[in-house]
């Protein structure tokens, strides 16, 4: 059979396997229908596999993909007692892989896919700061370095595919996913994905097939701006919109490589994404020439029933549409009735199955589908996944005010730690999080007594979200004994076994008595801190000590009723694992602060849109009770040390469209300075504004950003390159070109402050 001989090219392999299937077997390799918790159970004689799995094998005379075999939440109720122990992932992963091989008529391997938006949800799986605060780092490098151990974990453990969230674009803080998000703009966000992709998967060159896996990003697209910021709400945005803000992300990973992709749940202008053939085949495939899959994000596909009216109807629309591969979906299941019916084709069921398979021989599966069974034991928590992650809890950090110098304190000074984030670890570690172990990780508590050389006091305060004021006494008692008071605030995506979950396993949290103001499914009306925070920090605050704010936090919260009562501010997002360790050396000045918000930090909720890339509509724009402009702006982040900007020259000031399209870049220059007395990072940024176009362009539009570090009294030149895909907009023909006229360059340490040059663009 040509299919099984390594020799014959991809292709050759895929179109002789696919005249060898039956229409079932087909429907088969489109269908990741099972939770992969529900698959094995474990007895006393170790794991074995249930019934329900072999009657999903036997339905498709094989298994497109296993979602979630090794997940661990309150949702999959998977943990330490009843799950798959790390050591034996490997073990049970082939053994899946075994019983559908020598199960099947064609032998055909199935797909695991995990869970992996900031390290993998399993088990002792190693979790790096979430998206939001990964984007702070400015550092595309690091994430690339910390997506490889991602790879190598999830795939010494048997898996090949990770669902991570690279695309949604934060344009609603209120919305509970903002923790998921790398910005909220497209510039920094696609940079962000493309360092993604190249983790997971390499540089584009063949597979490495025992340390990289498949990257699936998602949520495609435009999920960020749903209305109200409602989870998976629509996105009542145009064209324009889509492309300027939502698209950049999924193109440049399509350009790194990607192989998967995953299809939101919210439509765009009426239309359901699963649903969108312009989105998921006219741009993705034609435009773009994707070449991997789409998944369906989980049930989506019968959510469409409300427009098709049943299963067979709504697996059609999906399927024309361009979706390849189901998720938990019962439409799916249902393709092969849909072909009797006439609802769908064979044809168009052959284009998926192709994608698959396409998908399987690439991982190099039907040569060698199984795993090194040691590899985890090596590969899962190792010591230098453990640096890297350190150091991107470092770098995700954005100090946002140090009033006097506060910071960094001497390490022989007395500490009043308090607040509901201080000591709990699971707050630290957002959404996807899996089951931990009893002391691992450390807490913002832990990581300033490893370090601090005098009297460390603690109080938790107050709860998150929590009504209750009678941890304040204890609290002010030991602010009144201490030098300085670190208050460690903010949110919480923790869940717990209380909780009631959606069929996606989304929170449904009404009625029910949590801290949980974040995550899948979890949205705020009221962006200011939870429970009795506020009050705490007042309460603090009279008693004349100097107060340093930690922020512990998925989303942008709106701090103005307290800052002014802090003395110091870090935005430590959530932080992961080792985020403790990183906050703990900030402090004490171990660490110089370096991050930037990659989003804009809003007064109160009644201000948004907030983000900084807003259309500019001519006029200062404004309310008669509050200023229209973010407490923190996007970019922002102060420094031990300070840096000095100067020199900004373009090396022609014009140049003629001609010359542009042919390739021809503008090359920008700006001279940066540290002007303190300690060494430090700084994000130089680059921003433009088209002054003369066809259609209404934004304030501002970031183009470009380098890290660099500078010792004291150092400078450097820092040179950006501004090409066609920097310059172009989509015009009042939805042609991307660009246009004659003037373009103002802008470059600085945050979106606000820049020094201005203007570019000319001939004809």
């Amino acid at each position: 059979m040509k299919y099984k001989d390594s020799s014959l090219t991809i292709e050759e392999r895929v179109e002789d396997l696919l005249s060898r299937m039956t229409l079932k077997e087909k429907v088969g390799q489109l269908n990741q229908k099972m939770y992969g918790w529900d698959a094995y159970k474990k007895t006393d004689n170790g794991i074995e596999f249930t019934e329900a799995f072999k009657a999903q094998v036997a339905f498709g005379g094989g298994m497109g993909a296993l979602y979630g075999l090794f997940r661990s939440d309150p949702w999959s109720a998977v943990t330490y007692e009843n799950g798959i122990p790390t050591h034996e992932n490997a073990q049970i992963a082939n053994k899946i892989q075994r019983y559908i091989i020598e199960n099947t008529r064609l032998g055909i391997p199935v797909l695991l896919s995990e869970e992996c938006p900031h390290g993998h949800q399993a088990l002792d799986g190693t979790l790096i700061p979430t998206n939001i605060g990964a984007g702070s780092t400015w550092n595309p490098e690091l994430l690339e370095e910390a997506y490889s151990h991602v790879a190598k974990e999830v795939r010494s453990r048997g898996a090949h595919l990770g669902l991570i969230s690279t695309l949604d674009i934060l344009r609603d803080p209120r919305w509970g996913r903002s923790e998921e998000c790398y910005s909220e703009d497209p510039f920094l966000a696609a940079r962000m994905t493309e360092s993604a992709v190249k983790g997971l998967q390499g540089d584009g060159t063949e597979l490495d097939k025992q340390n990289k896996i498949i990257a699936v990003l998602k949520h495609f697209a435009a999920q960020g701006d749903g209305e109200g910021g409602h989870n998976a709400g629509p996105a009542n945005i145009g064209e324009r919109e889509l492309r300027e803000i939502h698209l950049p992300a999924m193109k440049a990973g399509v350009e790194a490589g990607a192989l998967g992709c995953m299809a939101a749940y919210n439509e765009i202008d009426g239309i359901p994404c699963h649903a969108n053939s312009e989105l998921l085949t006219d741009i993705l495939r034609e435009e773009w020439g994707y070449e991997g899959i789409v998944m369906a994000d989980g049930v989506a596909i019968d959510r469409l029933r409300m427009l098709a009216g049943d299963y067979e109807s709504a697996a059609a629309m999906a399927l024309e549409a361009g979706v390849d591969l189901s998720l938990w979906d019962t439409a799916f299941t249902t393709l092969e009735t849909a072909v009797q019916q006439g609802k769908t084709s064979e044809a168009l069921i052959d284009r998926a199955v192709r994608r698959v398979l396409r998908l399987k021989f690439t991982l190099g599966l039907f040569d060698q589908p199984y795993t090194d069974e040691t590899l985890s034991l090596q590969t899962v928590g190792n010591a230098s996944f453990r640096n890297v992650n350190l150091q991107v809890a470092r770098e995700s950090a954005v100090l946002l005010k140090n009033a006097g110098h506060l910071l960094p304190l001497n390490k022989k000074t007395n500490i009043a730690v308090i607040g509901p984030n201080a000591d709990q670890i699971y707050n630290q570690l957002g959404d996807y999080t899996a089951i931990q172990r009893e002391g691992k990780g450390v807490t913002v508590l832990e990581g300033i007594k490893q370090i601090s050389e005098g009297e460390i006091l603690y109080a938790k305060g107050c709860s998150v979200r929590g009504e209750s004021k009678d941890g304040f006494a204890e609290a002010l008692a030991a602010a009144k004994e201490a030098d300085v008071v670190v208050m460690v605030l903010g949110g919480s995506s923790m869940r717990n076994f209380d909780i009631q979950f959606d069929s996606n396993g989304a929170a449904i949290i009404s009625g029910n008595p949590t801290d949980m103001d974040c995550g899948e499914g979890v949205d705020l009306a009221d962006l200011r801190l939870g429970g009795m925070q506020e009050e705490l920090v007042k309460t603090i605050a009279a008693t004349g000590k100097p107060i340093i704010t930690i922020l512990i936090q998925g989303r942008q919260h709106a701090i103005t009723n307290i800052v002014d009562d802090c003395d110091a501010i870090i935005c430590g997002w959530y932080p992961g694992q080792e985020g403790g360790q990183a906050l703990g050396e900030m402090i004490f000045g171990d660490v110089n602060p370096s991050g930037k918000l990659s989003v804009s930090l809003p007064r109160s909720s009644a201000q948004l849109p907030v983000y900084y890339n807003q259309k500019d509509q001519g006029r200062q724009l404004d309310y008669i009770d509050e200023t229209a402009s973010p407490l923190y702006p996007f970019g922002y982040g102060l420094s031990y040390t300070d840096f000095k900007y100067s020199n900004l020259r373009l090396e022609k000031t014009e140049m003629a469209l001609e010359e542009i399209n042919n390739g021809q870049a503008v090359e920008v220059s700006v001279i940066v300075k540290n002007i303190g007395s300690q060494a430090g990072a700084e994000v130089v940024q680059l921003y433009i504004k088209d002054l003369e176009a066809s259609v209404t362009r934004r304030v501002k539009e970031l183009k470009g950003f380098i890290k660099i570090w500078l010792e004291p009294g150092e400078e450097k030149k820092v040179n950006f390159h501004l090409s066609k895909e920097e310059l172009a907009i989509w015009n009042n023909k939805m042609d991307f070109i660009v246009e004659p006229g003037q373009i103002r360059i802008m470059a600085g340490g945050n979106s606000v402050d820049t020094l201005e040059t203007v570019l000319t663009v001939s004809q």
